[in-house]
């Protein structure tokens, strides 16, 4: 799911990296060219400008300080990233940031057995409280759908699409409010979700809601009975909204149980039994009749005056084995009991599902208070069990697969830095990079949502990438100035001045083009952009300015120590 919804911004990534690429390698070599061979350019570019001189003249200053007190920057800057590891347990997690599609879909169902006519007119009075609120602006409604269909729904379940005006209070604040409208219409269990959260949610866990709770077991009564409880238990769970126990009412059914001993005995196989119920009552079609262009089916079974009635069942005649006939109630029971609407299974098991949304928390810490008083409260016969489905079991499916991808990512990485510097201290000190650009990413991400979702990871990902660009800029001009017999601290003091400019000039073109994204996160089909956003910005605000001091201090010091022949 999470590889479908942003290989496209993968793809766009990849290629616009790699067209940069070419750009380097061949057009700004010849720009370069025509205009260093330009005297009149060379003249007229030749001191460096007011801001640039006084932005190398303070940075010199403040590295020759750091240099000097390489603890008192080193160690707090230790203590901060270790910060920022600790806060990233108190986040929540998500599958996906919050939507803001401008719309909602009600799911709206009521007892099963309840006439289309009935759920349509409480359709209606639902759609007449909806549109007394001031910002919705006009709803849309589907009562049952065909058998058929992709999306197949019973006729006492009906779907109504809100529009709505740009509100003028909090997104919660309006939910509420929806909820507590539709809260008064009797009879009628409600979710209330977006277009494509709605979609997201039922491919995921094959209800309409954030959270399904399956409880399976043998017993359709039983479970129905552990569902309600279930369901009543969880209701003060803070965050959970829209609690829905799937809705089971009995039906009339006539069953017929074979009498085995007088089958037997009329030399009737239980095969041809079942075989003569399923013709007598529900039919089989044996060819077509044509009428003109129309065309209907020609169906064998039992006339009405054998099945209208119980007494007609119990007096219907069936074949015995000598080729004479026997009433049906002399090698059955046939008695009138009540039974389930509907059944779901899962995996061939039967179950029942109460569904719930979340609202004002993040997903997985409702999930795990959830997970808390069921496991408190609910006791479970032998033979029941109780599953938990939704966008945080797929969440934690995508941050384990994201973790390793972030680890092969961070080998890769080193490894193309070993390539190019040939040494294993060099290319780690260029990593020291990842843990400062953590640091910026984390703080952002709990100053702006505070929860961890996919795109977030993502942004890391990402973030971990651009970060090394910084390092490697320091280290490689380290490496020329050392063979130009230049003394480590020169080389040091000097080499990150000369890099001050590239590499303030690299973070600012990054991050003038993540603003828009950050600061247009709540606009829709922005939501999924703006964690990612937020991620890169932090990162590369705290990335560029320690590395800036971290990794001249730990090369120097690593120098030192192998100048010192203790590496």
């Amino acid at each position: 799911m999470e590889g479908r919804m942003l290989k496209p911004l993968g793809i766009a990534y990849i290629v616009a990296l790699f067209v940069s690429l070419i750009v380097a390698m061949t057009i700004t070599p010849l720009l370069c060219k025509l205009l260093l061979t330009d005297g009149k350019y060379l003249n007229r570019n030749r001191q460096d400008s007011w801001l640039t001189r006084k932005l190398n003249g303070i940075y010199e200053k403040s590295l020759e300080w750091v240099l000097r007190n390489k603890r008192k920057v080193f160690y707090p800057t230790a203590g901060i990233f270790l910060g920022a590891i600790a806060l990233c347990f108190t986040m929540g997690q998500s599958f996906l940031p919050e939507f803001n599609e401008g719309a909602l879909v009600i799911t709206a169902v009521t007892k099963p057995g309840v006439s289309p006519e009935e759920t349509d007119r409480l359709g209606l009075l639902m759609e007449q409280e909806l549109l007394k609120i001031p910002e919705v602006t006009g709803t849309a409604r589907r009562t049952g759908r065909g058998e058929l269909d992709e999306h197949s729904q019973a006729g006492n379940s009906s779907e109504i699409d809100v529009r709505f005006s740009k509100l003028k209070r909090s997104n919660e604040e309006f939910l509420n409010e929806i909820r507590s409208v539709l809260s008064t219409v009797p009879g009628v269990a409600v979710t209330v979700g977006q277009p494509l959260g709605h979609r997201i949610d039922h491919m995921l866990s094959g209800t309409r809601a954030n959270i399904a709770i399956k409880l399976f077991g043998p017993d359709l009564s039983e479970l129905f009975m552990l569902g309600s409880q279930i369901g009543h238990s969880i209701e003060g769970v803070e965050g959970l909204v829209d609690v829905s126990v799937e809705q089971q009412t009995e039906t009339p059914q006539l069953q017929l149980r074979p009498n085995r001993a007088m089958l037997a005995r009329y030399g009737i196989t239980v095969e041809q039994f079942n075989r003569f119920v399923e013709l007598a009552f529900a039919g089989e079609k044996l060819g077509d009749i044509y009428e003109g262009e129309r065309s209907f089916d020609l169906v064998l079974r039992l006339n009405d005056n054998y099945t209208g009635s119980l007494d007609a069942i119990r007096s219907a005649l069936i074949d015995m084995g000598n080729g004479r006939k026997v009433p049906l109630e002399e090698v059955a029971d046939i008695v009138s009991v009540g039974g389930p609407g509907s059944i779901s299974r899962e995996n061939v098991q039967r179950k029942i599902v109460v569904s719930a949304n979340t609202a004002g928390r993040d997903l997985k810490s409702v999930v795990d208070d959830v997970r808390r008083t069921v496991d408190e409260k609910i006791r479970l016969p032998e033979g029941y069990r109780v599953e938990y489905g939704g966008q945080f079991e797929t969440a934690a499916k995508a941050s384990r697969t994201l973790l390793i991808a972030s680890l092969l990512a961070i080998g890769l990485i080193f490894l193309l830095l070993y390539g190019e510097f040939k040494e294993l201290t060099l290319s780690t000190i260029v990593l020291v990079n990842l843990p400062l650009a953590l640091i910026g990413g984390v703080l952002a991400l709990y100053l702006t949502s505070a929860v961890i979702s996919i795109p977030s990871i993502i942004g890391f990902i990402t973030l971990f990438g651009i970060a090394t660009r910084n390092g490697i800029l320091l280290i490689s001009r380290y490496q020329h100035m050392q063979q130009e017999g230049e003394s480590l601290h020169r080389r040091v003091l000097q080499g990150s001045v000369d890099r001050l400019n590239p590499i303030l000039m690299t973070a600012l073109t990054a991050a003038l083009a993540l603003i828009p994204l950050v600061f247009q996160g709540d606009k829709p089909g922005n939501e999924i952009q703006s964690p990612m956003a937020v991620v890169v910005l932090g990162g590369l605000l705290t990335s560029t300015l320690l590395n800036l001091f971290i990794v001249p201090i730990v090369y120097e010091y690593v120098e030192t120590r192998r100048k010192n022949n203790i590496l």
